[in-house]
């Protein structure tokens, strides 16, 4: 048996019991993307006592299970929690503070994450599955294909899918797990992955509003050499990730993004394959600086974002040192 195989085992049984106890809320990280809502409502469709919920939804995440009529409870805060809790399962959120939910106390927790940087602090009921993939939904296609065959539906299968493509950004960030976990929902009748990336792509989702913030960023941007590394950093206030992986475009290494409201700010950064390929690491760099600025930090190593009380000016300095200070390794091609 492998060492993934194991980690299923012990993922199936965990759940089997926390099913016995009580319900078990599914629960997403607070960026409610399609990765993280896929993974929870995918897992939850195996379990007749899980339900799939957290604080957001994202726009596309929501678009699609609205379309695929997938149930998802919003949660509030102060929120609402069972009586009877068997467990929770947290999908997709590398610390307690990326659900933006306060969790009970002494209720067994399982951890379910692909993220470089882990900020939980587990007990012995607990458990911890994080696997070095591209995407949480690798996790969950290859626990329902190994204990929940059935649970792989054609709207299952689809939401899997479109939370494996964009959370490798189109496969640009894959390894060679995400292919296999592709071609694992590709089997089997029905999915149309042709029409699933043109219902991912299409832009109904943005209203011109939407595509006027879009134009002022990028009206906004400007480069520069930090170190090694060519980057462009830009201010906007929405559609932070959208903003920066258009401005990969350009040919950049790296895009910030950066966000001030309410008295934090954040950055959001995205960074080309080729860059993280050659040492760049975006979701250690953001960790590092929210443990000498404070905040929270982390992601992937191509994705990821950090959030503090610094000013705005302040946050993108500090980023950008960052990068200045990371070296650059050549790679054979």
């Amino acid at each position: 048996m492998t060492t993934s195989e194991a980690d299923l085992d012990r993922l199936h049984s965990w759940l089997k019991a926390a099913g016995e106890r009580g319900a078990v809320p599914v629960v997403c990280g607070a960026n409610g993307d399609m990765d993280t809502v896929a993974s929870a409502v995918g897992l939850a469709s195996a379990l007749p006592q899980a339900m799939a919920c957290g604080r957001h939804l994202g726009r596309l995440a929501k678009r699609l299970l609205d379309e695929e009529q997938a149930p998802f409870r919003r949660l509030s805060r102060p929120t609402a929690w069972p009586t009877a809790l068997g467990g929770i399962v947290v999908v997709d959120a590398a610390a307690p503070s990326q659900l933006d939910l306060d969790l009970p106390d002494g209720v067994p927790l399982c951890v379910l994450d692909h993220h470089a940087t882990d900020g939980w602090t587990l007990g012995e009921a607990d458990l911890s599955l994080r696997w070095p993939v591209s995407a949480t939904t690798e996790i969950v296609t290859a626990y329902l294909g190994r204990h929940q065959p059935e649970a792989l539906t054609l709207p299952v299968r689809r939401l899997l899918m479109a939370g494996l493509i964009t959370d490798t950004g189109r496969f640009k960030h894959a390894g060679s797990s995400s292919f296999q976990s592709a071609v694992a929902l590709l089997e089997g009748e029905g999915m149309d992955y042709r029409a699933l990336v043109d219902r991912i792509e299409s832009d109904v989702d943005l209203t011109s509003s939407d595509h006027g913030a879009l134009v002022k960023g990028l009206q906004r941007a400007s480069t520069t050499d930090a170190g090694a590394w060519r980057l462009i950093t830009t201010r906007a206030g929405t559609l932070e990730g959208r903003l920066a992986s258009l401005l990969l475009g350009t040919g950049a290494d790296v895009c910030f993004v950066v966000r001030h409201r309410d008295g934090k700010t954040r950055v959001t950064g995205r960074a080309r394959a080729n860059a993280c390929r050659q040492g760049l690491h975006l979701g250690r760099l953001f960790e590092g600086l929210a443990e000498v600025h404070g905040g929270e930090g982390g992601g992937h190593d191509g994705a990821a974002g950090w959030t503090s009380a610094l000013d705005r000016v302040a946050a993108e300095t500090a980023a950008l040192a960052a990068v200045a200070s990371t070296s650059r390794a050549e790679v054979m091609r």
